[in-house]
């Protein structure tokens, strides 16, 4: 079946989401987040060889990067939305797989994007994009979290790096206008597009926790370079524990059908074969 068209902004703005394939952490530090937001950069203030300005590939309004997905809300300018993801996309993936040694996709395949065509939608997603790590639980209060472009509209960080076009947005929304609406939660039936959530058997940061104080292990990713027998019994003991298989292999990078394989009974023929092992051993 043929893939549906995405729907093209009259406008030219867009909500734009990329998450990790398998659902996996794309962000492992902090210096992970702020390439990613200088790779953003690099889109909208391009320079030649002679470090004069040129024309921008595409202008954003704001940004929200998650651990395991992106929010962008960006209009296109000298390319077409599709190109300047695949660019976006394909950079950070560079680096991540050279700095984690990871193989394979790091993004699912096909990010989301939806047009948006008026100002009511786009004050709708200012708020969403923004509102995101709270409702995530990763802050209690909208500007306490780092890795969003909220720093740039209340210029509370002095590491902040400029990239949105914060003017254009502000003269449609007054500043103390804006506040206000970003700091007031969206009603929990507001549709928009979102990223589909992962229910684990329990939550990640349990499985994490787990891991951590019975194995001390630093991140879940670590287990792939363990010897297979040390990797099978921490993979096993985190089955027990609860988590599933799908979770597993999205926090370890591990494929699905290797974790679904540790564990298993071995079939007759295999039994059959340790048993003459053993006899002959023992003869």
């Amino acid at each position: 079946m043929a893939r549906k068209a995405r729907g093209r902004s009259q406008t030219g703005i867009y909500h734009v989401m990329l998450r990790g394939v398998n659902y996996q952490q794309i962000f492992e530090h902090g210096n992970d987040y702020r390439k990613f937001i200088l790779i953003l950069r690099d889109m909208v203030s391009l320079k030649d060889e002679f470090k004069q300005p040129l024309p921008p590939r595409c202008v954003l309004f704001s940004y929200c990067l998650m651990p395991d997905h992106v929010h962008l809300l960006i209009k296109e300018e000298g390319e077409i939305i599709a190109e300047i993801v695949k660019k976006i996309a394909l950079r950070y993936a560079i680096y991540y797989n050279n700095k984690y040694q990871h193989c394979g996709h790091l993004f699912q395949n096909r990010f989301k994007s939806e047009p948006v065509n008026d100002e009511a939608y786009f004050l709708t997603l200012l708020r969403h994009i923004h509102q995101n790590p709270v409702a995530g639980n990763l802050c209690r209060r909208v500007k306490d979290y780092a890795w969003s472009s909220w720093c740039e509209y209340i210029s509370t960080s002095h590491r902040m790096i400029a990239i949105c076009s914060i003017q254009q947005v502000l003269a449609l929304f007054p500043l103390n206008e804006l506040i206000e609406q970003v700091n007031t939660p969206l009603p929990k039936d507001t549709q928009v597009l979102e990223i589909e959530r992962y229910r684990g058997a329990v939550p990640d940061k349990e499985v994490i926790a787990f891991l951590k104080s019975t194995y001390h292990i630093g991140t879940p990713k670590d287990i792939q370079h363990f010897p297979k027998e040390q990797r099978c019994e921490i993979l096993i003991a985190a089955k027990d524990f609860g988590a599933s298989i799908r979770q597993l292999s999205r926090l370890t990078a591990i494929s699905i059908y290797s974790i679904s394989q540790v564990g298993k009974k071995k079939n007759r023929s295999e039994a059959l074969t340790d048993n003459f092992k053993t006899i002959t051993n023992e003869l």
